[in-house]
């Protein structure tokens, strides 16, 4: 239920319990998830800058990405409970309040270690904002036309803010400077602040307590297990320090899982995954997701640091993939009514391997066209055709009480996937030589010796990628379909 609206926003036969101008909800509610999905893109191509401004190892660079994703999922289903608890509106303008003062921050890190700290602490903002944007709108929309319209807005949104990002900050890497890839958000934020207090409805309380110990147990834990492969990627596998990491995340996650067994109210109900079905999606989701985080934080790197690339024409270098992913997102709910889910879903993940296996045999002088473009429109035409059967996969047959934790798994399960791809894909990467191919000079170029060791090198890594995906397509085909000895379920046959 919405809280009423004031009476000088309320409109001749418009219902008062529906808040005023639909419009400007509404893009306050796309621009915050914009912002917060293009946040995990938008520094990619602006890494190689970041590398050479604040003297990152090649391992450690994966950190700039990974702590956003770590926290933005390990703490997103504390964020939904605290909407629940004080109510969508407060909670979600106290998340872009920290997501704003943290992108300043960022932007203005001295040094490594403190933009880490910057983007840990804008995945919590994130967290905190992000599951109010989606209840927010189904609140503000009545079932029907309207809803639908606004809902396939925020699909969009979803499908497009990668390629955004990608874009947006190679382009302000290239005219100004990386840092203005987080202090874009600055502004956005201080602009949405001021307007959402006025026009988005408060959300009534429900009283509920925080599994404060279970988010911190998880976000620890996998923290602790990304820590561990960066670490051996640097000192190796015998590295005490690299040891001592994944145990320390191996205990956490064990206590993390007595935590939400015993809670009153656990932020994972582990009831969740009691379906083959349900958790072989949230599997296949963390595998894929984890193969195509790291195929751009890999590809971004060959792009400038072998093929000379500016920011900005790396970021442009993506477009094949993210517009023929946007492209098929709107095609889905046709080709699933007319093939159904498990087809779709079997065949976007076969030919999302496809390409990675094509794009894995990259060379430092490799064609742009037949090496690059032409894998990256196979992996956009599978990721945009399985993403959204793994979506349903992951949500199917929930009961209305756990439907927003299932949802929470689901979104947690790419952030935490993505991070794990990126920091296990960075021990391939610097046991082929990464680490030793150099850094780079003056930001991009590199010497003709490192650059066909770098290219080596991250063929290695993105032959890393090709397998997770591999795992992905075999989970799925295990665990996620209801298929037995290549038959359909009825239901599917009859389509």
């Amino acid at each position: 239920m919405t809280a009423p609206v004031r009476a000088r926003f309320t409109r001749p036969g418009r219902d008062p319990e529906r808040p005023p101008h639909p419009t400007l909800v509404l893009g306050v509610i796309l621009a915050t998830y914009l912002m917060v999905v293009l946040d995990a893109s938008v520094v990619i191509t602006a890494l190689p800058s970041i590398q050479s401004g604040l003297d990152f190892s090649p391992a450690q660079l994966s950190w700039v990405q990974s702590a956003y994703a770590l926290t933005f999922g390990g703490f997103l289903l504390l964020g939904a409970r605290a909407g629940d608890v004080w109510g969508r509106r407060r909670t979600f303008l106290w998340g872009i309040a920290i997501f704003t003062g943290a992108s300043l921050l960022g932007g203005l890190a001295p040094s490594a270690e403190l933009l880490l700290a910057a983007r840990a602490l804008q995945g919590v903002g994130a967290a905190i904002a992000a599951p109010s944007t989606l209840a927010l709108l189904t609140t503000s929309f009545a079932e029907g036309p309207a809803r639908i319209r606004a809902l396939a807005a925020y699909s969009a949104v979803a499908g497009a803010g990668g390629s955004v990002g990608l874009v947006l900050g190679g382009l302000l890497t290239d005219w100004i400077s990386w840092r203005w890839a987080l202090f874009i958000n600055v502004p956005v934020g201080v602009v949405l602040l001021a307007l959402a207090p006025g026009v988005l409805p408060e959300t009534a309380r429900r009283p509920g307590r925080f599994d404060l110990a279970g988010a911190a147990t998880s976000t620890a834990g996998m923290t602790a297990l990304v820590y561990g492969f960066v670490r051996a990627a640097e000192a190796g596998w015998g590295d005490t320090l690299a040891v001592a990491s994944f145990v320390a995340g191996a205990v956490l996650l064990t206590a993390f899982v007595a935590i939400e067994r015993t809670a009153a109210q656990p932020i994972t109900p582990l009831r969740l995954f009691s379906s083959r079905r349900r958790s072989g999606a949230y599997v296949a989701r963390m595998l894929l997701v984890g193969g195509m985080f790291s195929m751009f934080f890999f590809l971004s790197q060959y792009l400038q640091g072998v093929r000379g690339y500016g920011p900005l024409e790396a970021g442009l270098a993506f477009l094949p993939m993210t517009l023929v992913m946007f492209g098929m997102v709107r095609q889905v709910p046709r080709l699933a009514a007319r093939f159904g889910d498990t087809r779709l879903l079997v065949a976007g993940v076969l030919v999302a391997f496809t390409g990675m296996a094509w794009l894995s045999r990259l060379e430092a002088d490799s064609g742009f066209v037949l090496h690059i473009a032409a894998p990256l429109v196979l992996l956009g035409l599978g990721m945009g055709s399985a993403l959204a059967p793994l979506t349903a996969a992951g949500i199917s047959e929930v009961a209305d009480a756990d439907a927003g934790a299932a949802s929470g798994v689901v979104n947690a399960a790419q952030q935490l996937g993505g991070s794990l791809g990126v920091s296990v894909l960075v021990t391939v990467f610097a046991s082929a030589g990464g680490a030793a191919a150099g850094s780079p000079e003056s930001g991009t170029a590199f010497s003709g010796l490192a650059r066909t060791e770098l290219a080596d090198a991250i063929g290695a890594a993105l032959t890393g990628s090709a397998i997770l995906l591999a795992l992905g397509l075999v989970t799925v085909l295990i665990a996620v379909t209801p298929w037995r000895f290549g038959l359909a379920p009825a239901a599917e046959r009859a389509r």
